[in-house]
């Protein structure tokens, strides 16, 4: 007689755990076996987003964030204001200043007007009326939307950085391109969802904390991956000298095998966050250099971005790169381009940095365009906040402006948004915003919905409460969408 099988008591936590984790082993394997480091397994699945299936059909399957940091001056760029070129040096009238928050304006004697310092015409079958700073945009008035009315919610670099991106002056709050990864999943088998590039180009590189791209309180595998602008693309990618593909087996396998171990009765989702990662990283080791090499490109690409024809750092050459991203599935692009911090010098440097970015901002709507991509891709422009109608330091051409959160443009392109209009509108002055306002929220609410996402149903609880990206407000700016 056959004694009856023994199984040991096992805690259910412990055994829910470890049948995750199988699932988890599963994945790895596949990869290893794509990497050539184990053995068995089918190709790895695509990651999965939370909301399925989406609240809406959706207009838009990416998102590419071109962020203008420091904050572009409206009044140099879209928001002409024919009364404040004819005012130019007379005093700012209290009745628009008196208890408004200024940055470093604050408590100055005498506020003085300072005129739009480069020429704006009306371009395209639109009409749309863009500075001589940025030819190349006023190119392509017909395919974008500009924003003229947008407010937001902080008046210094970094909380209103924090607020652009994560829906909060709160530091720890996940970034919006998390939460899209997070609903939505990635269409990138071999490369993250949501990747970072920063540019830069003038007199001084901000400093951009890399909270702005952090998952917050949402699992870490949802954050934003920072490609370098130089050197390796990503940290520890490659192999390091003397290490051959054995030697490498057996230090993930035993990785794994450690995390496996300790998951079984933590079940700590961070944990399931490393092996995943190693997953990507592996499939990373093969993808990067191929997507971060240009040569494949042809001459009159290279020509439309103004690309030298390499991975160089240069917002030309970040553009494009995100164009190659898009075709891959990257769900959430971010270039931040740094120095629009324009105190002083603000004709010259507001050209150096258009000179810097107009040519390949352009050439990404009509590059996308060409290829079919732009209906499905939602292109923002923009920075975290503009700058005052007054002068700051300096004399004549040298005169600059202050952060200002009242009134501020961006332009908008493709993901189902209406092409070649102006929405909204600052008073006479360009201080505050006076006609369809649009606070940042809703700005983020509109970005959700044109993915199929419902801004009120994408939630995270934490610390006692349901998150979400906007917050307790935003609605969807319906008058911008096709």
């Amino acid at each position: 007689m056959t004694s009856p099988a023994v199984f040991p008591v096992q805690a259910r936590r412990a055994f829910l755990a470890r049948s995750g984790m199988g699932l988890g082993s599963l994945a790895l394997a596949s990869l290893l076996q794509r990497a050539g480091l184990g053995a068995g397994g089918a190709a790895g699945s695509l990651s999965r987003g939370v909301v399925s299936p989406l609240h809406f059909a959706p207009r838009a399957k990416r998102v590419i964030y071109l962020y203008m940091s420091g904050g572009p001056s409206h009044l140099e760029t879209f928001d002409y204001k024919p009364v404040l070129a004819k005012r130019g040096g007379e005093p700012m009238p209290e009745s628009v200043t008196s208890g408004q928050p200024i940055a470093q304006l604050q408590g100055k004697s005498q506020l003085k007007i300072l005129p739009p310092l480069f020429e704006f015409k009306k371009h395209g079958q639109s009409g749309q009326e863009i500075s001589s700073a940025l030819p190349h945009i006023a190119g392509i008035a017909d395919d974008i939307c500009i924003i003229r009315s947008l407010v937001t919610e902080a008046i210094n670099h970094d909380p209103a950085h924090t607020f652009m991106n994560t829906g909060s002056t709160i530091s720890g709050r996940p970034s919006m391109g998390s939460w899209i990864n997070y609903g939505l999943g990635s269409e990138a088998d071999d490369l993250p969802g949501f990747v970072v590039m920063t540019s830069f180009a003038g007199r001084s590189p901000q400093p951009i904390s890399t909270r702005m791209w952090s998952a917050g309180f949402l699992p870490g595998r949802y954050q934003g991956i920072l490609f370098n602008s130089k050197g390796a693309p990503v940290h520890f990618l490659d192999a390091p000298g003397g290490v051959d593909g054995q030697r490498q087996r057996d230090v993930v396998a035993a990785v794994r095998a450690l995390d496996e171990e300790q998951n079984a009765f933590s079940a700590d989702p961070e944990i399931e966050t490393r092996i995943s990662q190693y997953e990507m990283a592996f499939k990373m080791q093969a993808s990067v250099p191929h997507l971060m090499d240009l040569k494949d490109e042809p001459q009159n690409i290279l020509d439309l971005y103004g690309c030298k024809g390499s991975a160089d750092g240069s917002f030309a050459a970040n553009c494009l790169l995100a164009r190659r991203m898009a075709e891959r599935g990257v769900r959430f692009i971010q270039l931040y381009h740094r120095d629009w911090d324009h105190h002083n010098d603000l004709k010259k440097f507001v050209g150096i940095c258009a000179g810097a970015t107009d040519r390949a901002s352009a050439a990404l709507v009509q590059d996308l365009k060409q290829r079919g991509l732009l209906k499905d891709t939602l292109i923002l422009w923009g920075g975290e906040f503009g700058r005052t109608p007054m002068a700051q330091d300096g004399k004549g051409d040298q005169l600059g402006r202050d952060h200002h959160m009242k009134g501020f443009s961006m332009w908008l392109a493709g993901g189902g948004i209406k092409p070649g209009i102006t929405h909204g509108a600052t008073d006479e002055l360009g201080y505050h915003s006076a006609e369809k306002i649009v606070p940042v929220h809703d700005l983020h609410a509109t970005l959700l919905h044109q993915l199929g996402i419902d801004h009120e149903r994408l939630t995270i609880r934490a610390q006692g409460r349901d998150f979400r990206l906007t917050d307790v407000s935003g609605k969807v700016v319906t008058e911008i969408l096709s």
